[in-house]
């Protein structure tokens, strides 16, 4: 039995996740919100539950664990909040006289909170996550060396080993599927000096299918910018804008750039709720939703007759770098601020056809009529409908429901939030991908067991996978 406390555990998707692999007990969980430990003991009646502010509770006060995991507060260390990261008097002390966020500050100090409890225990192994601007935690004058501080303080209890790993959830189908949202995050593994490593490459490389080698376990390749190279890096996935790529391992191809197969938000959308034309609403859209509607519409039409084919497509409300994307594609990152994902599409049946036609969610294939025999069903393929509209003002909008963002961070279907819509919306938007926390989990039983966990992703059954560089 490998045992498991769960800090700043939120409403629990680390625990759904750890509990996914054979073997593992979550001994206890804290956090300071009294609505997200009622709704853990709520689905995790066999963990025991303390409510309380984790920087006032004496280590010992919990029980030893072979495992720790910990996601302290990443509010104030992300610039997703829309202003730059004030530090204030940092060095001399939590109360800012210059008009700094005090409430940052003390927010960047849970981090501490980790030495604290790994001096005390000496865990045998340590996850931290928060997102990937943590890197840089530090004075303005000297980004990062707060967290370069942080690092020692910990590694030195085990003492412990180390690895910074970066990470989008919906990539993380080592031992499962993966999200049906993105969810770009940092996670930092301390195990002790002397003991087995955890096999990062074992579950930590997505699966993409090479145009040469076919499905292969993809190695991640970091750019040269201004801010990360493969000597120091840091950041998150993207081809165009990101800070590192995934390509194949093999050499024929000259590692050529592969996009890591991802599941759909579709598949975590239930379009059987009711939703209105966006013609008929009686009180019409703001302007920049609109905005970003007409967008969609003008990107993921695709005419017929008088009128269009329309695949769903998302609407991102957050601001950032995007405003919309096809529903083939996982969910942008969710939020505790709210609801921030619209669904758009058309639910009419195109003349001719009987009634939509399929778009297949993987690849770069066409849509095509449903009267013809539906394509061969693989383990990575899915299949949604397409529907018609004559004018974007019959097509159906509205936000996504609380219940599919849910289901979008990999929470089960019969996970109870216990709360109200804000303080889910919350647990939400804060926790842990349940996915993620599985193949963390599983690396590290492996690894301090010494048995090899398997659990063979839907990506790999039953086909053969080249794993290895050349």
């Amino acid at each position: 039995m490998i045992t498991l406390t769960d800090l700043f555990c939120g409403g629990g998707g680390t625990t759904c996740g750890a509990l996914k692999i054979r073997g593992v007990r979550v001994v206890l969980a804290a956090n300071h919100a009294r609505h997200a430990i009622d709704t853990h003991q709520h689905n995790h009646p066999d963990t025991d539950h303390d409510c309380a502010d984790i920087s006032q509770v004496m280590p010992g006060k919990y029980p030893r664990t072979d495992m720790l995991w910990a996601s302290p507060e990443c509010t104030h260390h992300t610039r997703a909040r829309g202003r730059k990261r004030g530090y204030g008097e940092f060095t001399n002390g939590l109360f800012a006289t210059d008009g700094t966020d005090e409430t940052a500050i003390r927010s960047r100090a849970t981090m501490s909170d980790v030495a604290r409890f790994a001096e005390h225990h000496r865990y045998r192994m340590i996850f931290v996550e928060n997102v990937p601007d943590a890197r840089w935690w530090g004075p303005d004058e000297a980004p990062g060396a707060a967290f370069d501080t942080w690092v020692r303080s910990v590694a030195m209890w085990g003492p412990y080993d180390y690895k910074i790993c970066y990470m989008d959830s919906a990539h993380a189908h080592a031992a499962g599927l993966g999200a049906r949202s993105r969810r770009p995050r940092m996670y930092v593994v301390f195990w002790r000096k002397g003991d087995r490593r955890p096999d990062f490459d074992k579950w930590l490389r997505p699966y993409g299918t090479c145009d040469q080698h076919g499905l292969v376990q993809l190695i991640q390749s970091w750019k040269h910018t201004k801010v990360c190279s493969p000597e120091r890096p840091w950041g998150v996935y993207g081809i165009k804008t990101g800070q590192y790529v995934y390509r194949c391992p093999r050499s024929e191809c000259r590692h050529q750039v592969v996009e890591p197969h991802v599941r759909a938000a579709a598949e975590a959308i239930d379009f059987t709720q009711p939703a209105e034309m966006i013609g008929e609403r009686r009180i019409p859209l703001v302007a920049n939703t609109m905005r970003k509607i007409r967008d969609g519409w003008d990107r993921y039409r695709h005419a017929h007759g008088d009128g269009a084919l329309l695949a769903p497509y998302m609407i991102e409300l957050h601001g950032g770098g995007s405003s919309h994307r096809p529903s083939a594609q996982p969910m942008s990152t969710l939020t505790a601020g709210g609801i921030n994902h619209g669904i758009v599409y058309a639910d009419q049946e195109p003349a001719g056809l009987a009634p939509y036609e399929l778009l297949p969610y993987y690849g770069n294939s066409r849509t095509q009529p449903a009267t013809v025999p539906m394509p061969t069903l693989t383990t990575r393929d899915r299949h949604g409908l397409v529907g018609y509209a004559a004018s974007l003002d019959e097509c159906r909008y509205r936000m996504i429901r609380v219940r599919e963002a849910a289901r979008a961070m990999e929470f089960p279907e019969s996970f109870e939030f216990l709360g109200d819509r804000d303080q889910t919306i919350e647990m939400i938007g804060n926790a842990v991908s349940t996915n993620v926390a599985r193949d963390l989990v599983a690396m590290g039983v492996e690894a301090l067991t010494g048995e090899s966990v398997d659990m063979p992703s839907p990506y790999t059954a039953g086909e053969q996978v080249l794993s290895l560089t050349a």
